[in-house]
């Protein structure tokens, strides 16, 4: 290898430069770096990670954003790239049941992949809606076929792939949302929550996001729904060698304040501490809106205008208390959702209304019941979620946190953590503006754009940039969508839409 004057080898490879450390950017470094490309990835953070960051405190440990994984699958093709197995690195358990359904009136619902075990649940619940059942999970598998096994890895940056994939839309009713198709199914309301509001997991209402999303049920019992040993933060950290392994670098404290852009091509980045870093090609997995008002705002766009990005439709953001007991909550499963007495129209105040409604439902992690490490002997690791306007609500949260997590631990006293209040020794929250000011989310939305159908596929920002050549985009708010398998598959993507390092270099010297 030839060496400069310094004799520092030099690298022959052509440069890639990726904006944040989320699962997307992660898993687009180690894309690129298999694929023959230098690969420098930028995080504004102290520690790698974006929403699946990992906060440490008086010896707990909390996953900050993503604690389950669906499709695992996904995860071991980048180690596979690698030259690893996922199981060198990561320890994943899988879940079952998935989770618990904790209704308003006490009934609870165990999730299951085992269809018999589910059958039994709704003979339970609801024996009238067994035959109804039978024939969701057939159309779930249906819709999970076409729009994530077809279109999940396929760019959308051509209009001509809308139309191809337009006729599957119209034969799975995918223009109707998914509580609509849902009740075709259901008539009891308990059973129409419990398979219509897995949008939520990745910002959407149920109430009008695209029926497409009937795919994750089919998605969860298929793939099964997994743990990672010692948190997501583990999973960070594989990922995170496998870019070194590769041969790529990895910054934090290292925040991105604008795309350097030539003859309308993309040619690096420079950071807020005035660090100009050239690249061959930007992939950014910042907030898309972010992205393009702030990272491009010094650049003319055609699309993505500034008047565009206000009016887009933002998903909902959320609260997030992080809390140590104690004391063990054996009899509290690993996963739960504790349901509030609204269903649509807590929906409603959430994403229409933009009003902080006084009641909630909750999502509650406890880790600690599968994996002990994550808190001192004889205590336990929880964090409960709760669903809130994005700052298009206007909510002061300065003044509102601690009385909403007042009124969550309340909640929680009184219905699955008794006791809770003299058991605490450890807290921390995450507010709607945390997303904006730490993660630079427009609006402080937690999954960037709402996904609904004039948001998803070719409506949604492209893959490859409608603005600067050699930019492209992965994470929540490009195709195909939020959510662990829907961020890496983002980052598949690129594989179709970049060259090999090698074909890029040859492409360039033939330019010259």
């Amino acid at each position: 290898m030839a060496r400069d004057g310094n004799e520092t080898p030099r690298d022959g490879r052509p440069h890639a430069v990726v904006i944040g450390s989320g699962f997307g950017g992660l898993a687009a470094a180690i894309r690129l770096g298999a694929r023959g490309w230098r690969v420098t990835v930028l995080e504004k953070l102290d520690a790698p990670g974006g929403r699946a960051y990992v906060f440490r405190q008086d010896g707990f440990t909390f996953d900050a954003g993503p604690t389950i994984i669906t499709a695992p699958y996904l995860l071991e093709e980048l180690w596979t790239l690698a030259g690893r197995r996922l199981s060198d690195d990561v320890d994943l358990r899988e879940m079952n049941p998935f989770y618990f359904i904790r209704f308003d009136d006490g009934t609870v619902m165990r999730c299951s992949a085992d269809l018999e075990a589910t059958r039994a649940e709704i003979r339970r619940i609801a024996p009238e809606d067994l035959a109804g059942f039978e024939r969701f999970i057939l159309e779930s598998e249906k819709i999970y076929k076409v729009a994530f096994e077809e279109l999940a890895d396929r760019p959308f940056h051509r209009f001509g792939t809308l139309l191809k994939a337009a006729p599957d839309m119209i034969r799975l009713q995918g223009y109707r949302t998914v509580y609509s198709r849902v009740s075709d199914y259901f008539s009891n309301e308990k059973l129409r929550i419990a398979f219509s509001f897995h949008p939520l997991l990745i910002g959407g209402n149920p109430l009008t996001t695209t029926a497409y999303y009937c795919l994750i049920a089919h998605l969860e019992r298929m793939h099964g729904v997994h743990y990672a040993m010692g948190g997501m933060g583990s999973l960070v950290t594989g990922m995170a060698g496998l870019i070194d392994r590769l041969g790529g670098t990895l910054r934090c404290n290292a925040e991105v304040a604008r795309i350097e852009v030539a003859d309308g091509r993309a040619t690096g980045v420079t950071l807020a501490s005035g660090e100009r870093i050239d690249a061959d090609i930007v992939v950014s997995n910042a907030d898309v809106a972010w992205t393009y008002s702030k990272l491009l705002g010094h650049h003319k766009r055609r699309r993505w205008t500034d008047r565009k990005i206000a009016r887009a439709r933002y998903s909902m953001s959320l609260f997030v208390w992080y809390f140590g007991t104690r004391r063990r909550y054996e009899d509290v499963y690993h996963h739960t959702m504790v349901l509030g007495p609204r269903y649509g129209e807590l929906l409603r105040d959430i994403f229409t209304r933009k009003r902080l409604a006084d009641d909630f439902s909750l999502y509650l992690h406890r880790p600690s019941a599968t994996d002990p490490s994550l808190a001192p002997e004889g205590c336990d690791s929880f964090y409960v979620l709760a669903p809130v306007p994005h700052l298009g609500s206007g909510t002061d949260w300065a003044r509102h946190a601690e009385p909403y997590r007042a009124a969550i631990q309340k909640r929680l006293e009184e219905t699955v953590l008794p006791g809770l209040g003299d058991a605490l020794v450890t807290s921390r929250v995450m507010t709607p503006q945390d997303f904006r000011d730490r993660l630079l989310s427009v609006n402080g939305a937690a999954f960037a754009l709402e996904p609904q159908l004039f948001q998803s596929a070719w409506f949604r920002p492209h893959n490859v940039s409608e603005e600067v050549t050699n930019l492209f985009l992965v994470g929540a708010g490009t195709h195909p969508g939020a959510g662990v398998p829907g961020v890496i598959s983002s980052a598949k993507l690129l594989d179709q839409v970049v060259p090999e390092g090698a074909a890029w270099n040859a492409a360039a010297a033939a330019l010259r």
